[in-house]
């Protein structure tokens, strides 16, 4: 037996398997939809634009004879900023360290220079590390394209195996997860049976704020926002304080999220605390500010602050 035993007093049977699934991609493919599917409950947030995923998760999916360590890593793409080079280096770590590598891929659209550029990257920090692709977005497939297109995602790269599903619709992910099982090494149980991820109640709500802030405002806001909590306090059984400050790089982009009369940041609050609650099962009071924090993205000191957790400089 491990030493986790004495951890969490849990027990796993001799044919046990685990082990590590780095889930990458391009942006805006559908990666974080596919981890809260399989899971059934959403731990990574989700919205049309890319770049959704700023720092990497862990999402645990636990049977009785295995347990899979999804990483949800950022969208792999050409950095403009530290905080880009930071998403990057997130994801190109997880391709270094996993058992198997999945990637995820719109197989509604033919496949694009960039997705050429990533099977390069792929294959050169893969190793002997098995690939196994999944073709997301199925549904949106037609009885015309879909052979053709499905061959020229196929032929990207080599692989072990390829999936066609649609993450938001839950179908055929199932299929998925027994053939992940089947490839990982025998293993213990790393974490306990019903914990399905590693975040905290304060980085759940502050991503919480952070979607609803990108479905809200304008295509300019997204990518130029963090968001920090103040202060998380429960102050009975049935409510719970926070304060939060959101961040944005100038002031034009505060006068959009306050917006007139203060009638966005009082929407973004009240979806956000809407969902914090739900996630919770308490009452929660939600108080939320906007500062402007310029060139956030390109300062490492600033990232570091906000939490990012970037590699020291030597």
């Amino acid at each position: 037996m491990s030493d986790l035993d004495t951890v969490f007093n849990d027990t796993w049977p001799d044919d046990h398997r685990s082990g590590i699934v780095a889930v990458v991609g391009r942006p805006n493919v559908g990666k974080s939809t596919l981890i809260n599917a399989i899971l059934g409950q959403k731990i990574a947030i989700v919205t049309p634009k890319p770049q959704t995923t700023q720092r990497q998760q862990l999402g645990i999916y636990t049977v009785e004879h295995g347990q899979i360590l999804f990483l949800d890593t950022p969208g792999l793409h050409t950095p403009h900023h530290k905080l880009g080079e930071f998403m990057v280096s997130v994801a190109e770590d997880a391709l270094r360290d996993s058992d198997i590598i999945l990637w995820v891929l719109d197989v509604s659209q033919a496949p694009e220079k960039a997705d050429i550029l990533l099977a390069e990257r792929i294959r050169s920090l893969s190793g002997d590390t098995p690939v196994m692709l999944v073709l997301n977005k199925v549904d949106l497939l037609t009885e015309e394209n879909r052979e053709a297109l499905v061959a020229a995602h196929q032929s990207l790269i080599p692989h072990e195996e390829a999936f066609l599903l649609s993450a938001l619709n839950n179908a055929d992910v199932d299929k998925l997860i027994s053939n992940i099982l089947e490839r990982l090494p025998e293993g213990p149980r790393y974490y306990p049976a019903d914990q399905i991820s590693e975040v905290n109640m304060r980085f759940m709500a502050a991503e919480a704020v952070r979607e609803k802030v990108m479905l809200n405002t304008e295509q300019e806001i997204p990518h130029t926002i963090a968001v920090e909590i103040e202060s998380f306090k429960e102050r009975s059984d049935n409510m719970t304080y926070i304060s939060a400050v959101i961040y944005v790089e100038r002031d034009s982009q505060k006068g959009i999220i306050i917006g007139k009369g203060g009638s966005m940041i009082k929407r973004i609050g009240s979806e956000a605390r809407q969902e914090i609650a739900a996630a919770m099962g308490t009452k929660v009071f939600l108080d939320l500010r906007v500062k402007v924090l310029k060139n956030w993205r390109s300062d490492e000191k600033l990232m570091r602050r906000l939490g990012y957790r970037l590699p020291k400089n030597e």
